[in-house]
């Protein structure tokens, strides 16, 4: 279920979605089944104007019919490649994050998911030159982390600058200002954020189970709806505009102990691609800033292969850089 919100189609304002949810309409499946002419009366609005935006709701969330062949040729169209910057992760991803795909990163609290987006976002930024949409639902990104790794990778501070100009960090801290922010991208096009003719390549959501989890837990039916509306959104986005989407969620373990990601069946539909970071083994030796990377979903690539990477690898010195490509290549 889609639940009914303002500005989701034009005609909807605030004052009519109060309306229809006094009248027990709160979702766009109840609205789209409903009788018109007595909704209509009931809400003091035309049925023409009621109508009208019955039609652009069922076109917003109405599947149709695409044949195989043009779905072939669109997808070599649109689709590209983005390196997330570490050879490591790109050799598990299948070379990178695919546009119009969304690929999960689930862990504990430091897994090193947030330094993987931040790395991620500063790769794209700097080195494909691309823009980046950076949600931000933790506080955890700062201008000054994401100058630090810029200051390892170049040494020019115009190169610099501009890479930073092209990451649009958005902070929202739950679902409702969440979704006001992926609409509000929906609505402009993405044309807003563009920088010096850079494309919008890649959004980044860290972490998508900071703001839903709280909603599971207490009122679990309206959770799960605002956390398909949030799915649905993201999946219209990268598909439309051509983007790979980055999410963060948490973990959880099954009734044997396992550790697998959270949020649930509904939730795990949405990603192409899932890997759960962890410690890793060589962490014991000191190196504290390494981690494994397991994939446990993907239609790609085999699942369970793990690896171990080094999360300073976006945060290396210059010289660092140089020598771990050489190393990376051999």
């Amino acid at each position: 279920m889609v639940v009914l919100r303002e500005h989701m189609c034009p005609g909807l304002e605030l004052q009519l979605v109060r309306d229809l949810r006094a009248a027990d309409i709160s979702t766009v499946e109840e609205l789209v089944s409903a009788d018109l002419e007595a909704l209509a009366q009931k809400c003091s609005i035309s049925y023409k104007a009621l109508f009208a935006i019955r039609r652009v709701l069922l076109a917003q969330h109405t599947a149709f019919p695409v044949s195989g062949a043009d779905l072939y040729e669109e997808l070599l169209s649109s689709t590209a490649i983005l390196s997330t910057g570490h050879p490591r992760l790109d050799e598990l991803l299948d070379s990178g994050l695919y546009t119009g795909e969304l690929t999960e990163l689930s862990g504990g609290p430091g897994s090193g998911k947030t330094q993987v987006c931040l790395g991620v976002s500063v790769h794209i930024a700097l080195h494909l030159k691309q823009t980046v949409i950076f949600i931000d639902t933790t506080g955890g990104v700062t201008a000054g982390r994401l100058q630090q790794m810029l200051q390892s990778e170049s040494s020019s501070a115009e190169e610099q600058m501009c890479a930073l100009q092209r990451i649009h960090v958005f902070r929202v801290f739950d679902v409702l200002s969440l979704l006001d922010c992926l609409y509000s991208l929906r609505r402009s096009g993405l044309h807003q954020v563009s920088v010096g003719g850079a494309c919008v390549r890649a959004i980044i959501v860290d972490s998508v189970w900071a703001v839903l989890s709280p909603l599971l837990g207490t009122s679990f039916t309206q959770g799960v709806s605002l956390m398909v509306q949030v799915a649905a959104l993201l999946k219209t986005l990268v598909k439309d505009f051509s983007m790979a989407a980055l999410v963060t969620n948490h973990v959880t373990r099954s009734v044997s102990g396992a550790v697998r990601p959270a949020l649930g069946v509904s939730w795990s539909h949405l990603p192409r691609t899932r890997l759960l970071l962890e410690g890793s083994n060589q962490s014991g030796q000191g190196l504290s800033s390494w981690r494994s990377a397991t994939l446990v979903k993907s239609s790609r690539q085999p699942c369970h292969v793990k690896v171990n990477f080094d999360l300073s690898w976006w945060s290396r010195s210059k010289d660092e850089a140089s020598a771990k490509r050489k190393l990376s290549q051999t």
